[in-house]
C-alpha cells in the first residue's frame, strides 16, 4: 500500500481527572478543578505540536451520576463551562486549536455565533465548534421542555442552525474593515451582509456584529455518527469526531462519509475524519496492563451498570442479572449511534452485563488501545494508512499522567515514522489540520471557496 503524503493531525480531548470512569480514584489523577490545571494540560500539548485540546460538554448532571452518588459516584461534574475555559487558555497559549462543544438543542444560533467568532478572534484564528445535539432527559428539563426533543427532530433544527451560523460569521468580509479617519468611514457598508433568515425553527436578520477572524470562520467540528449525523457532516462540517471499534468499522466509516462529500460540491480533503482513541501506554506491555487493571480494579458496579445505562437509553437494565447477556436495545431518542455502537460490541463478543460496563468504561465506545509505544504506534498507523481516520482525538486515561506518557513515549515513535509533526508549520487550527480558509458565503454565494 502507498502510504498517505499528509501528516495525522492530533487532537488532545481533556476530560475532567481524566477519561476513565474511575480515573479520579486514582492516585496519579489531578483534582482537574482549577485554571492552573486546564493551563498546564494545553502547553503541555502546545508543547508537543498537538493541532488542538478539544472540550466536551453538557448542560445536566445526568442521571446516572445522580443515582451512583448515593454509592460510589464517579466525576460526572464540570468544573467548567468550555467557551469560558477556551477564553482563558487563549490568553495563555499561542498556536493550538481550541475547541468547545456546544448544543444546538437549547441555544439560539446568534448568540452561539457571537461568542465563538469572539473566541476565533481572540485567539487569533484557533476556534473550533464541536457541533452536537442533547438528548439527556435532563438537559431538556434544564431549559423549559418537559421531554427531550426527538431524535428526528434534534438534527432537523441542527441543520437548520449550522447553516445560519454559519452564514452568521460571513456578515463582513474580510477587507470590510477600512477604518479611513480622514473621511469618518469606519468599514464600507457594501461588504456587510445581512441574513434575513426566516426558518421552520428560527428567524434571524443578522447580521453578526463580529467581524471574522485570521483563519475566516471558526472550524466546524461535528460529532453524531447515526445516519442524519452523517448527512449533516458531509453537508457541512470539517472535522468530525467519531468512534469506531474495529479497523473495517473505520474504514467502512471513513468511506461512506467521505463518499457523501461530492453531492454537496465538497473534495475529500475538505473533511478530516479524527476519530477518538484511549491509549494505555506502558514501556513495556506488562507495565501498560498493570496501569489498566488499577483503573479497572476501582470500578464499582454501580458506577458500570449506570453509565451502561446511560449509554444504552435503558435504566431497567440495573436490574437484569449482572452476569447475563445484555438485553435487547429499547428505542432511544439518546446517541443512536453510541447504543448501536455498544450493543454490537457486546454481540460480537459475546459480552455479559458486566464485561460490556468494564468494557466501556475507559473510552465509553471508542477505541482503546493497551500497549506499548510501538504497538500503539503500529496500530494508529494502521488504522491512518488504511484510511479509517485522518488522525485521532487522544482520551487520556488518567490527567496528567495519561497524556505526558503519550507525549513522551508515543509522539517520538509516530516522528520517526514521520506521521507526526515536529513543529508548527501555521498559526491557525485550518493551518494545522491543512483546511483551507473558507471564502464569504455572500460574496461566493454557490461555492466554499478558497481565498
Amino acid at each position: 500500500m502507498a502510504h498517505r503524503k499528509e501528516k495525522l493531525s492530533l487532537g488532545a480531548f481533556l476530560m475532567f481527572t481524566g477519561h476513565h470512569v474511575a480515573a479520579w480514584r486514582h492516585p496519579d489523577a489531578s483534582d482537574s478543578q482549577t485554571l492552573a490545571d486546564f493551563v498546564d494540560f494545553a502547553r503541555a500539548a502546545e508543547a508537543a505540536k498537538f493541532d488542538a485540546v478539544f472540550l466536551a460538554d453538557g448542560v445536566a448532571l445526568r442521571a446516572a451520576d445522580i443515582d451512583a452518588s448515593r454509592h460510589k459516584a464517579h466525576s460526572g461534574v464540570y468544573p467548567f463551562e468550555p467557551l469560558t475555559l477556551l477564553s482563558a487558555l487563549a490568553a495563555t497559549t499561542s498556536r493550538i486549536g481550541l475547541v468547545a462543544t456546544a448544543s444546538t438543542s437549547f441555544t439560539e444560533p446568534f448568540n452561539l455565533a457571537r461568542q465563538f467568532a469572539s473566541l476565533d478572534r481572540l485567539s487569533d484564528g484557533r476556534a473550533g465548534w464541536n457541533l452536537v445535539t442533547s438528548g439527556e432527559p435532563g438537559s431538556a428539563l434544564n431549559f423549559g421542555h418537559a421531554a427531550p426533543i426527538p431524535h428526528a427532530e434534534r438534527y432537523a433544527r441542527a441543520e437548520e442552525f449550522a447553516d445560519v451560523v454559519l452564514r452568521l460569521w460571513d456578515s463582513f468580509e474580510d477587507d470590510a474593515f477600512v477604518r479611513d479617519r480622514a473621511a469618518g468611514l469606519y468599514f464600507d457598508s457594501d461588504k456587510l451582509h445581512f441574513l434575513d433568515h426566516v426558518g421552520k425553527y428560527y428567524r434571524v436578520k443578522g447580521p453578526l456584529n463580529i467581524p471574522r477572524s485570521p483563519q475566516g470562520r471558526p472550524v466546524l467540528v461535528q460529532a453524531g455518527s447515526s445516519e442524519p449525523g452523517k448527512e449533516l457532516a458531509a453537508r457541512t462540517a470539517e472535522v468530525i469526531f467519531t468512534a469506531q471499534q474495529t479497523l473495517a468499522e473505520a474504514v467502512a466509516f471513513y468511506a461512506d462519509v467521505k463518499g457523501r462529500l461530492a453531492k454537496y460540491g465538497r473534495a475529500p480533503d475538505e473533511l478530516k475524519i479524527l476519530p477518538g482513541v484511549f491509549p494505555v501506554v506502558g514501556r513495556s506491555e506488562a507495565e501498560a496492563q498493570d496501569k489498566f487493571g488499577q483503573l479497572q480494579a476501582l470500578i464499582s458496579p454501580e458506577v458500570g451498570l449506570n453509565l451502561l445505562a446511560a449509554f444504552l437509553g435503558d435504566p431497567d437494565i440495573v436490574n437484569h442479572p449482572v452476569d447475563g447477556p445484555i438485553p435487547a436495545p429499547k428505542p432511544t431518542e439518546g446517541g443512536k449511534s453510541r447504543q448501536a455502537l455498544i450493543v454490537d460490541l457486546a454481540r460480537r463478543e459475546n459480552l455479559t452485563i458486566r464485561d460490556l460496563y468494564l468494557r466501556i468504561a475507559g473510552a465509553r465506545g471508542h477505541w482503546q488501545i493497551v500497549g506499548t509505544p510501538t504497538q500503539i504506534a503500529d496500530q494508529l498507523e494502521e488504522r491512518f494508512q488504511n484510511y479509517g481516520a485522518d488522525g485521532f482525538n487522544i482520551m487520556s486515561p488518567i490527567l496528567p499522567t495519561g497524556l505526558t506518557d503519550f507525549i513522551e513515549l508515543v509522539l517520538p515513535e509516530l516522528r520517526r515514522r514521520n506521521l507526526f509533526r515536529t513543529e508548527y508549520e501555521g498559526r491557525t487550527l485550518r493551518e494545522h489540520l491543512g483546511l483551507r480558509r473558507p471564502a464569504n458565503s455572500f460574496r461566493f454565494p454557490h461555492a466554499d471557496a478558497a481565498e
